[in-house]
């Protein structure tokens, strides 16, 4: 498979850490992935979220130490990019036609055939949630688990259209103007990390902000626009058999979603852990709370932080593996009930 796409790789060591970057040819364009880790591990599929790569989107979660020693010890870790979302990405040339989420999704499994990749765990913010899950829906059997950052699973309603439109027309015309870019910062980040005239705004928005003037406006149309026209794929979930472990801040715009994804699927495969005083993008405002009910996830997989796992694992992750006890929420630590990680100020 690898050999009919003929995937260009290219040296990406000064970017992330020793990383490298292929650039996989599929039916729907050439996506940018970039491997991390021994490949001989588990692998980890990652999609970020609208206007994002794996820089901006999972940066804070993988320099997170602890975070870091947990996933890397455990993974190869694969980062897809959304098409024109790469770093240094160009322009797509627009008379290309536009992919729909269920292209991207499909676009997964070619990147899964052209590595050799069997069964793989998944991690997406939003709208790459969303395409991980579509992804996971059509195509059970390579996917083992799910975690999945404040995901979208419903039709975009009246207000997120709308919103949508704005910012379509505003990235036509203006380009990734400041209008757009306070957008996309009300998507990502709770009102503390943004600031306000009293409080200064913080590192991670500043460090964002010039992340996406590196972005193409008609690149990241393009990407809007397939999330724009995502179907409701609400009705699938309770099919969705495999484990997942779902985070979302409770000031993120799409807080009800994430809430009705967890109510939909599976009550024995699912756990919800709400963030408090936290925005969608939890991977970079507060990483350090995804650890603990990251670790009892992966303690369900066999899988431990260097400390408690001396040797480094080498196959491939296996349904069979896994007690059926472990498969319940209650068994990885957590409870059905949003678990709270910050005690309110008030």
């Amino acid at each position: 498979m690898a050999d009919s796409y003929g995937a260009v790789s290219v040296d990406v060591e000064t970017i992330y850490l020793g990383g490298k970057e292929h650039r996989v040819k599929t039916a729907s364009g050439v996506v940018s992935v970039i491997v991390y880790g021994d490949r001989e591990k588990p692998a980890l599929v990652t999609y970020p979220d609208l206007a994002l790569n794996h820089m901006s989107c999972f940066q804070g979660l993988f320099f997170c130490p602890e975070a870091a020693s947990l996933l890397l010890h455990n993974f190869c870790i694969y980062h897809i990019s959304p098409p024109g979302h790469e770093l240094g990405a160009a322009s797509i040339f627009p008379n290309d036609s536009a992919p729909s989420a269920e292209d991207l999704a499909d676009q997964i499994l070619e990147v899964l055939n052209f590595f050799g990749l069997g069964v793989v765990m998944c991690m997406g913010v939003t709208a790459g949630a969303y395409i991980l899950t579509l992804f996971a829906m059509k195509h059970r059997e390579r996917v083992l688990g799910l975690i999945l950052v404040s995901p979208l699973c419903k039709a975009p309603s009246w207000s997120e259209w709308f919103y949508n439109k704005v910012m379509s027309n505003l990235l036509y015309y203006y380009g990734m103007c400041g209008v757009v870019k306070e957008f996309l910062l009300q998507r990502y980040f709770s009102k503390e990390v943004r600031g306000n005239v009293e409080i200064p705004e913080s590192d991670i928005a500043q460090a964002c902000r010039r992340l996406l003037d590196e972005r193409q406006s008609v690149n990241v149309m393009r990407f809007l626009d397939a999330i724009d026209r995502r179907p409701d794929i609400s009705s699938g979930l309770k099919k969705l058999k495999c484990r997942t472990l779902i985070f979302i801040g409770d000031q993120s715009p799409f807080y009800s979603e994430a809430v009705h994804m967890a109510a939909t699927l599976d009550r024995g495969y699912c756990a919800l852990v709400e963030v408090q005083a936290c925005g969608s993008m939890v991977t970079e405002e507060q990483p350090h709370a995804m650890l603990i009910p990251m670790e009892y996830f992966l303690m369900g997989y066999g899988l431990y932080r260097p400390s408690l796992f001396t040797e480094s694992p080498r196959s491939p992750l296996s349904p069979s593996c896994i007690a059926p006890e472990l498969l319940s929420p209650e068994s990885m630590g957590l409870k059905l009930k949003p678990i709270k990680t910050r005690i309110s100020a008030a």
